[in-house]
């Protein structure tokens, strides 16, 4: 935060920053209580004095409360790490970076601390609920040259997915529509006749074994389930998720598609069946190839903690 400036025709209503501590916060937190140990600080990590003087465009640094999160479980495996990236398999319900409900329990939050790495920050996305490799830069001065090595689509990329056997589909598949996904909600759609932003290869791998652990996943009309490979050759936000209901073989596990379900944010017990399998690219710092696989065994069981 910071304090605002005053003049003459706008004269300071405040003799102390706690003044303007208690104007701003008041309602939110106890500021004498904060004042004391010492959780207001400046720029320098000074702490604030509860008689300081108020001082016009002045910074004033703290850090609130987080609530308790409920632990994800699974481990956050390091695939890779050197001077400029870390690669790690990560498993479902995690979420990449702090937002929401989740903060403490996000991939940055966790290997910041872990790796002692504070810059630590993710150059692509990867859904909360989707399992696999992500990539993040060591520092700063690494994420132009990575984060742009993605928005130009330099990075392979190559995801596994659980989904029903559709005898009559005809596969391999490249589905290529118009997608869109308004913020704030919470499904993304296929916009019709609209010019094409999105395409996804589709191929189904192999099927699996008739097992009870399919049960979790709901009916497959056919009474059959497929491990299908996709490369997706754009990056839209719920692409693969969105394709595959295209298609009519919806990811199992899914939440949110073909309909959003009622499922409790500390709810493990049915992961997606999604995983971001394989990276490769050539490096935009030395130039080398890279090439980087998921171990994490699929289809995905529910983790322990």
């Amino acid at each position: 935060m910071r304090t605002p400036d005053f003049d003459a025709a706008n004269p300071r209503p405040w003799a102390s920053m706690r003044d303007w501590l208690s104007s701003r916060l008041a309602q939110h937190i106890d500021v004498d209580a904060f004042l004391a140990d010492e959780r207001f600080v400046r720029q320098t990590g000074e702490p604030f004095r509860a008689d300081a003087e108020y001082r016009p465009n002045t910074f004033v640094w703290f850090y609130r409360d987080l609530p308790e999160e409920t632990p994800v479980p699974g481990e956050i495996r390091v695939v890779h790490r050197d001077e400029r990236i870390v690669v790690i398999d990560k498993p479902p319900f995690l979420s990449s970076i702090p937002r929401g409900k989740h903060i403490r329990e996000s991939v940055v939050v966790r290997m910041r601390d872990e790796l002692g790495l504070p810059e630590l920050t993710p150059m692509h996305r990867l859904d909360r609920v989707t399992s696999g490799l992500l990539l993040l830069a060591t520092e700063k001065r690494w994420r132009g040259a990575y984060q742009s090595m993605f928005m130009r689509g330099e990075v392979g990329k190559t995801y596994r997915a659980a989904a029903a056997i559709r005898p009559e589909l005809e596969l391999p598949a490249t589905v290529t529509n118009h997608l869109r996904k308004v913020h704030g909600t919470w499904q993304g759609m296929a916009v019709p006749g609209a010019e094409p932003n999105a395409e996804s290869l589709v191929e189904l791998e192999r099927e699996l074994a008739p097992g009870a652990e399919h049960s979790a996943w709901g009916a497959s009309p056919s009474g059959r389930w497929g491990v299908y490979r996709l490369t997706p050759r754009t990056g839209k936000t719920h692409q693969l998720r969105l394709h595959l209901w295209g298609l009519g073989i919806p990811i199992a596990g899914d939440p949110l598609y073909p309909e959003v379900l009622d499922t409790a944010v500390d709810d493990f017990s049915t992961p997606l069946q999604l995983l971001a399998s394989a990276l490769t690219f050539t490096d935009p710092v030395d130039g080398a190839a890279r090439a980087f696989a998921s171990t994490r065994p699929f289809p995905l069981a529910p983790e322990r903690c």
